[in-house]
């Protein structure tokens, strides 16, 4: 089962004490903040949550499973991210 974020969004406003459109802004905020400094090539760091980096790919030929045929994979730059000891802790419990 995953949690969604409309679940997100009330559990947030029920811990907070604040209506769930003051949380739903919120977590759009930090989700924008998050994905904005990302895009300027930098780490997030979440204290006891974890953090967020951007990580370079390279340029790569691949092969096409169908046809064996020789591809061009352009470089990329994908998001990684590493679990804080807290949280790593939390969810092993």
């Amino acid at each position: 089962m995953s949690t969604t974020r409309k679940d997100m969004v009330s559990q947030v406003a029920q811990s907070a004490g604040v209506t769930v459109k003051q949380a739903s802004a919120a977590i759009d905020a930090m989700l924008d903040f998050v994905a904005d400094s990302l895009a300027q090539d930098k780490k997030v760091q979440l204290h006891k949550f974890g953090t967020f980096s951007p990580t370079l790919r390279k340029a790569r030929t691949g092969r096409n499973p169908r046809t064996g045929e020789a591809i061009s994979i352009p470089a990329r730059t994908s998001i990684s991210f590493k679990a804080s000891g807290a949280l790593k802790d939390r969810v092993n419990q």
